[in-house]
């Protein structure tokens, strides 16, 4: 039987839709710019609390944990309870963390506080599921181009912001833009929809979240660290070992409950295994290391192998200039995807990703030829957000919506923090003697990298079935027992 969802697709949104739209956008900036907002920051920290690099890394890491957990969980929750009602407690809790992070006045208070940002990680796939809720079917891919469009957006803005708060006034105002932000969202989302999805009165199985949240927060934090330890050093592997275990454990018993968090059942159907995994190749490279690499050969002295000598006020510009025509490019993908499938965006984000590892190897050592390169890598950028969670709308049930793109949500932060640790590591194999700056040779094996995963999504993306839905799994029925 069809759910509400379902029956009503094509039904006229209770709200007009440029205002749902719009409303989702603002919702999603708020966990974009947290993202983001803290790394021009962080020299200062480390000289007003007297830290280590590796302590005020917690800054960004504690986010990073609370954030992957929440869009897994936190899907869930809408799906069950209302999105909308979800959306704005996340918010709430949101602002909270930054009232923390500014009254404390100590290092452990700013991390305690950017933990609590944390769980705005969840509004993404919330925001993909409301359009969905709200929408009508037509309109659903444009909106998720643009609501991913937005969050790329939100986090290269974040750090033009946080730049001048810091350079005009103090790192403590940054916390204040973004509990205004949140505050002005959260208002602004009771103007969406209640939902039409009725509150299930069975129970939850919070076991599930229980179990997956301190897993995912250990394979991250270990990958995250293992940048500063080493692949090799047994905190590491203690790390990544111990939260896969913890996986496997979840995986196993949310197989066996009537009543799981994450519906895993969702995840033997073809379309959404192999986007899953084209999520994972993508993170790596074009999503994971490029950005970081970027950065890297922007502010790398002029006198080093590779290397334009920007300042970071300078590279950001740029980023946030490349990120604008990303934005500009998400109704493009979307309205690819509502015509011909979301496939087809995934394969011309990940085309575009290829060209843009070919490009960027040839073109680096200009700032004109790096900009030429990147807007490639914006095309695929802008496709690839946008084409991977409308693959998971065309097949997961709309009861299961943001459950199932916030899991892909993690996946993506996950592989990301693996592509990035992978392409540390190729650049500190080899380095000029009596310098820290990486060889040619290191900056060629990362492209090298680059255009390997975009190439092997390629092919996953072929390999994805065009078309909708499929029909909907159904959801584990309590037992009597």
């Amino acid at each position: 039987m069809s759910s509400p969802q379902e029956i009503t697709a094509g039904a006229r949104p209770a709200r007009p839709v440029p205002l749902i739209i719009a409303v989702l956008i603002l919702a999603d900036i708020v966990s974009a710019f947290e993202a983001s907002m803290m790394y021009n920051a962080l020299p200062r920290i480390l000289t007003e609390f007297h830290t280590t690099p590796v302590g005020a890394s917690w800054v960004l890491t504690s986010f990073m944990l609370v954030a992957a957990a929440s869009a897994s969980v936190c899907g869930r929750l809408g799906d069950v309870y209302g999105r909308r009602n979800v959306i704005i407690v996340l918010l709430l809790v949101s602002l909270v963390g930054s009232i923390v992070s500014i009254t404390t006045g100590t290092l452990g208070g700013i991390i305690a506080g950017r933990a609590i940002q944390g769980v705005s990680g969840g509004i993404l796939p919330l925001c993909f599921g409301m359009a969905r809720e709200t929408l009508p079917e037509k309109r659903v891919p444009v909106a998720t181009a643009l609501i991913a469009g937005a969050a790329m957006l939100a986090a290269a803005s974040g750090n033009i912001i946080s730049g001048a708060l810091i350079d005009n006034f103090s790192w403590h105002y940054i916390f204040v833009v973004a509990a205004v932000v949140a505050l002005v969202s959260a208002v602004s989302c009771t103007l969406l929809p209640r939902s039409t999805t009725p509150v299930r009165t069975g129970r939850v199985g919070w076991f599930g979240s229980v179990l997956f949240a301190p897993a995912i927060a250990l394979v991250l934090y270990g990958v995250n660290e293992s940048r500063h330890w080493g692949w090799i050093d047994p905190r590491s592997v203690g790390c990544v070992g111990g939260g896969l275990l913890l996986l496997l454990l979840w995986a196993w018993r949310e197989l066996r409950s009537d009543t799981p968090m994450i519906n895993l059942r969702l995840f033997t159907e073809r379309k959404i295994a192999l986007t899953m995994l084209a999520t994972a190749v993508l993170a790596i490279g074009p999503l994971g290391a490029t950005g970081f690499l970027l950065q890297i050969i922007m502010q790398t002295p002029k006198d080093a192998p590779v290397g334009l000598g920007l300042s970071a006020t300078d590279a950001g510009w740029v980023s946030f200039c490349i990120a604008i025509f990303g934005f500009l490019l998400s109704p493009v993908s979307g309205r690819i995807a509502a015509k011909a499938g979301a496939r087809q965006s995934l394969i011309i984000g990940s085309a575009f990703g290829a060209v843009n590892a070919l490009a960027i190897a040839l073109l680096h050592s200009t700032l004109t030829g790096l900009i030429f390169s990147t807007v490639f890598l914006t095309v695929a950028t802008s496709f690839i957000l946008s084409s991977l969670p409308t693959l998971i709308i065309e097949e997961a049930p709309a009861r299961n919506t943001s459950e199932a793109t916030g899991l892909n949500v993690v996946v993506r932060t996950a592989f990301s923090s693996v592509g990035t640790s992978v392409a540390t590591l190729l650049l500190s194999m080899s380095v000029v003697a009596g310098t820290h700056f990486s060889t040619r040779g290191a900056y060629l094996s990362v492209f090298t990298l680059i255009g390997a995963c975009s190439l092997a999504a390629l092919a996953l993306a072929f390999l994805i079935r065009p078309g909708v839905r499929a029909p909907a799994v159904p959801a584990p029925v309590p037992s009597d027992a």
